[in-house]
Order: C-alpha cells, then structure tokens, then sequence
C-alpha cells in the first residue's frame, strides 16, 4: 500500500502534469485498479448562496446526457459550467443506487427520486392512466433503471439520418449516421468480459472489438448468473430464435445476454453520475446544485437574425420558493428527457401557439412540432410458476450468499429481438401486415384520426416517420424484445415488449409552472397494427414454455392463463395489461421544421440562436433497444462536434466575448447556417440543461 508521503508526491506530480489536479488534497483520492483517480468525498457541489452570477453555460438538471456534456466540457479546466438538478444527489442512498440487484427488490421508484408521472386514460389500453416513472436525481433514471446497455439495429440509425439529410445543416446530419453513432457509442464505454462463472452459467457470446475499452462507463456482465439463466438461449434456439454472435455492431436479432452498466471492480452501477462526474478530480469551473428545478428559460430583449436568445434560466426548489435567476454567458442546450425538454420549453414560450395560449403562457416561438411524436416501448407478459430457484427466491432466504456483492450484481439480462416474419410465421404473413400499414398511410380517412395534431407540418412529420418505419425500420429490424425475467419468487416471466409503434402522441401542458405534471397522451394502440403485433409474440412466448430445457423448469400459467386462446382473447389481454417499457422519445424530434421538428442536425432549437437539445426526445423513431446506450453515444457525439464544429459552405455562427454575444456571416463558418457556435480556447462549447434522461429499469428503461 502507498505511504501518505509517496501519495502526496504522486499527486503532486500530476498536478505539475496537469493543471486540473492542482487543488487536490491527498487524502481526498484512492487509486481503483488502473481506472484512473477516484474521490473519496462528493465534488463539485455547490449551496445556492455559493453559486455564481453567470456561467459559460448551464446544464439545467443533472440526467444522462447532461452530466456527460458537464464532464466532457469542463475537461479544459477553464469552461464554467453550471449544472441545475431538480432532485437531490441520491447520496444518501448509495446502497440501493449501488447494488444491481437491488434494483427489483428496493427501488427508488415511488420515492422521492421518481416524478411518477401518469398518463392522461388511453382509451386503447383498457382506458388506465398508465405510470411513468422516471429519475428525479443526479444521474437521471440511469441512477434507478435495469443498467442495460443494448444498441439498435444499424438501419434504425440511418434511417433516422436520412429524415434529415436533405436539410440544410447537412455537414452535422452526417453525424448522425449508424457508423458515427457506433464510433461515440464504444467511446463511452469500458467493457471487459464476463467472469468464468457467469460465462459457463449464461453461456453468452460477444466480441470484445465491438466495444469501447477506455470509456467512461464500466460495461459487463453480473458476476454471478441464476442456474435457470442457462435454461435461456437453449430454449430460444429450439423454438427458431438463434443466439446472437455479435449484437453490438449493427444487428440485434436473435437472442443473447445484455451487457448492463456495472463496474467489474466493484459490483456496483455504473452510471452517469458515477462515472463521469465522480471519477474527475475537483474542478473550480464545473458546479453542481442539487434540489434546484429550471422553472422557466429566460431570453433577452434583442434577437440575433430573428432568432430568440437564451440568456440564462430561472430556478427554484419547488413550488413555494422564491425563484432565482442565474446568467449563460454563451449558451444553454436542454437535456431533460423526453418528458423535460419538452416541458421546459413549453413553459418558456417555446411551443405550439395553442398550447401555450390554452395555458396562458406568452408566445416566445411558435414551434408546433414541441411535444409531438410521441412515441413509447409497451410491455407485457406471460408468467409461470416454478419451484426452482429464482433471484427472488434467493433474495428472499436472507442467506449471507444473498447479501453479496456477487449475488447482488445480478440483474435480468436474457433478451432477444426478433422480427416479422417470426413473429407472423413467415414473410407472406408478415407482408400482408406491411401492406395493411402502408395502405393506411395512403387513405387520409384512416390516417388523419392517428396524428394527434391537425397543424400541417406535424401532419408532415407523421408522415413522414411512418413512411421511414414501413420502408426501411419494420422489414428488417426486432418489433419485439422478448425478456426473461426471474426477478420474482416462485414465478418466470418472460416479457414481450413492442420496439417500432406506429401509435404517435404527444406530450402538452395545461399550466405556466415546471412543478405542475405536463399532459402525457401516447395514444397507446391508436394504430391497430401495435396491439397485433404484441398479440403474435404473446402467442410465440407461451409456445416457448413447451420447449426443452425452459420446458422442465415451469409449472402451471399463472398469466393470463389457459382461458385466454383466440386471437381476440390475446388482444383484449394485451389492452388490458401493458405497461410502459419506460422508453418515451421523440418529443423534441430532429426533423427539418417543415415536418414538425423542434431541432437541427446541429440539435439547436428552431427559431433560437442559442438553445439546444440533446437528449433522447430529439431521436425522431423509435428503435428496437433499451435507449440508455444511444443516448450515452449521442451525448459523446454531440460533445465532439461542439469542441470540433464541421466546416460548412454557408451560414451564421455566434461567438462570445466578454458576455456579449455577436453573430457573423460569411461563407465558410463553422456551425452552419445560424448556429450558434460559442469559442472559447480556440474550441466551440456547448452545454446541456438536463432535467433527467432515458435510461432502462428492471427490464427496461
């Protein structure tokens, strides 16, 4: 072990190496394995009467994405940014954040950390006001879901570049291509194998070389798998779903074992807080305030080429408190989620006029796209008993060996994807389903009904996703993940979860104030090819249940039972007991503006000069994984290109100096035409105001 002095001189050494150390104190670090420095103590918080009067940039909220961007940032030293999160630091409750495991058996969801939202009744889901739970907590629902760390098919990916390759800011659409995103994705992330157990146990396959090994994020396997895990991929492949080789480099179909967000090290979760905020060494440019709401983004009186200007952001602790005002010297870019970014917008002005008049709040932008294209993963299941050991079972014993960090890493990761012609028992089948939907998009009587908006771009930019999804996303990507999940005592479940809806919604608000819950209406099964859809994977998984060795492992149905066998029996079932799979996206789409998008390529919002997105509400589809993933690699893209902007034939950028901002124009800038490009040290910055983000809980989030 290192003696204190030898500490010290250590420490020292690398603080003449690299400025950024040079306020450490020895005692404050321990050295993990070969992962860098660690603090001991939380960094980086600060009270609201320590704060500053004005930050290069404001991260609002501290989820996913925006702690990536808080991180990534303020790697010069130099960069102010502050971060605002509406929840507190979850500190104080290290052991349930911690502990994988624990995820199904102490949850945070229901606590304080959850905004427990409800969606208004879905007429199509058995008319229930369905939960959304989501992370209200530093590190955003990465700090509460199931860890899974799934990529989407390569087609989903270039299907959604090419919604936007025709725009104008074309230099920053090719960045959003399968290739760029797989790149950012591996960059987040440090994966390293399974253990020999969990190996022998689950028998997964991988390959190391598609994945990033000195990200950020820790990625791997529990250390320890249940004996039925083993039963998984046997069954899967006796049933015609073969296991996966390799489901991380563009093609997710076929069963395999998900890695999950954990660190090998330790056993603990991996997840943004803990691994891009507590793994850096105190920074004087980069502050945190816990228990602090954005409440409304404020703009300046002037415009810049028409264009609103975000000058900084409003926050308070709830609803009672006195709002405090805080400066963005450059600019602000959201980061809320699908359900934050679009709220905090809409309170601000920056919406659809109706809305916003509805709800008396002034007009700043009229964007109607702002909560539209709302789309969500549905699931549901089918469950057996069993008298063999479960996680629950185990959990339950109070054994010492339940009370491990081994035991405790464990956490549901059989999966598989799979698509149509699986699921409908052949292409033929499959094709007529395609050409039902497609006939659909082509008789206005039948299509107007499913868009929740009659403003003509977002018309546009229903279409226009539908065509994508009928096109290029449903032929060949997984329309269900199917789950193994034995998280509960006495009972398997195996879980189908619908991946490519064609049901769009829409997120509103019918109140001026960030503390009141906004109006979420998904229009669950608006579209009847959903309900369809889930209805043929229900009846593939009680086929399951007949296979060897799943087969030896089950008793008797426990849901929905032996009563439910006809088609309509299923669907009536489906309607009657999904939940959300807690991925909600596409409220803050990234569609050209005549098609209801909210932002650009470059993900600024339409209409500003400096305010951005960057989170899981701007993907435009829906994509067939567990989002947590995705949006860890558009977060890690999206820092490269505000440090790196592409060189564009045409356009405005904004610079800042001194806390005045200027826009030029000529013809060859960087950040395409308007955007708003902020330089400081030679480097374009950008940060994020982030309320929480996508991630996967339990079996999803």
């Amino acid at each position: 072990m290192l003696s204190t002095e030898l500490l010290a001189l250590t420490l020292a050494a690398l603080a003449a190496a690299n400025p950024v150390f040079a306020s450490t104190h020895p005692h404050e670090y321990r050295n993990v394995h070969n992962h860098g420095v660690y603090p001991i103590s939380p960094r980086n918080y600060i009270t609201p009467e320590t704060k500053r009067d004005s930050y290069d940039y404001i991260i609002a909220g501290g989820g996913l994405a925006g702690l990536v961007l808080a991180s990534r940032l303020t790697d010069d030293g130099k960069t102010t940014v502050l971060v605002l999160e509406a929840g507190d630091t979850g500190d104080d409750e290290k052991d349930k954040i911690n502990h994988p495991g624990l995820t199904y058996f102490t949850s945070l969801l229901g606590t304080k950390y959850d905004y427990a939202y409800k969606t208004v009744e879905q007429a199509g889901a058995g008319g229930r006001s369905i939960n959304w739970p989501r992370g209200k907590i530093l590190g955003g629902s990465s700090a509460v879901n199931g860890m899974y760390l799934v990529r989407p098919n390569s087609g989903e990916i270039d299907a959604w570049h090419d919604l936007i390759a025709d725009s104008s800011n074309k230099a920053y659409a090719d960045f959003w291509t399968w290739d760029k995103l797989y790149e950012s994705m591996k960059k987040s992330e440090n994966f390293a194998p399974p253990t020999d157990d969990a190996q022998k146990t689950a028998g997964m396959k991988y390959k190391t070389d598609s994945h990033g090994t000195s990200g950020r994020l820790h990625a791997t396997f529990p250390a320890y798998f249940v004996p039925m895990s083993s039963a998984w991929l046997p069954t899967l492949e006796a049933a015609g779903i073969p296991s996966s080789e390799d489901a991380y480099s563009g093609n997710n179909l076929g069963g395999f074992f998900s890695t999950m967000a954990i660190n090998p090290t330790n056993w603990t979760r991996s997840y943004a807080k803990s691994a891009y905020i507590d793994s850096l060494p105190p920074r004087d440019n980069l502050h945190i305030l816990a228990n602090a709401a954005v409440t409304k983004i404020l703009f300046a009186d002037n415009v810049q080429d028409g264009n609103q200007v975000a000058s900084g952001v409003q926050f308070a602790k709830d609803k009672d408190d006195t709002p405090q005002t805080v400066s963005a010297a450059k600019e602000v870019i959201l980061a809320g989620g699908a359900v934050g970014s679009p709220q905090m917008l809409l309170v601000s002005g920056v919406g659809p006029k109706d809305v916003l008049d509805s709800a008396n709040i002034p007009v700043k932008v009229n964007l109607p796209g702002v909560g539209q294209h709302l789309q969500d993963h549905l699931a549901t299941g089918i469950s057996w008993s069993t008298t063999a050991d479960t996680q629950g079972t185990i959990y339950d014993s109070g054994s010492d060996f339940s009370k491990s960090d081994e035991f405790l890493s464990f956490v549901n990761s059989g999966t598989s994807y799979v698509n149509g012609s699986f699921l409908f028992d052949g292409d033929a089948n499959f094709a007529n389903l395609l050409k039902e939907a497609k006939d659909i998009l082509g008789d206005n009587t039948k299509l107007e009904p499913l868009i929740p908006s009659k403003d003509s771009d977002v018309v546009a930019g229903y279409k226009a996703i539908y065509q994508a999804y009928v096109d290029k996303v449903l032929p060949s990507s997984g329309l269900v993940e199917i789950l193994f999940s034995i998280n509960s005592a006495g009972r398997i479940t195996i879980q189908a979860a619908l991946q490519t809806p064609l049901s769009q919604g829409r997120l509103t608000v019918n109140s001026a104030s960030i503390f009141d819950a906004p109006v979420l209406d998904p229009q669950y099964f608006s579209h009847p090819a959903d309900v369809v859809v889930l209805r043929q994977a229900l009846k593939h998984i009680r086929q399951l249940a007949t296979f060897s060795p799943l087969k030896e492992l089950v008793g008797d149905e426990v849901s929905p039972g032996k009563d439910v066998q006809s088609d309509a029996d299923f669907e009536t079932y489906v309607r009657n007991s999904v939940s959300t799979e807690f991925h909600p996206g596409c409220t803050c789409a990234m569609l050209p503006k005549e098609k209801g998008g909210v932002v650009d390529a470059s993900m600024k919002v339409y209409g500003t000069a400096n305010l951005r997105v960057i989170d899981g509400s701007v993907f435009p589809l829906s994509m067939s994984a567990h989002l947590m993933a995705p949006i860890y690699g558009m977060a890690e893209r999206a820092a490269e290109f505000i440090l790196n902007p592409p060189s564009t034939s045409t356009g405005s950028s904004t610079t800042t100096s001194g806390g005045t901002q200027t826009t030029t124009t000529n013809n060859d800038t960087k950040g395409g035409k308007n955007a708003a490009v902020s330089v400081s040290g030679g480097r374009a910055v950008w940060v994020a105001l982030a309320s929480v983000a996508a991630g996967a809980f339990l079996c999803a989030f």
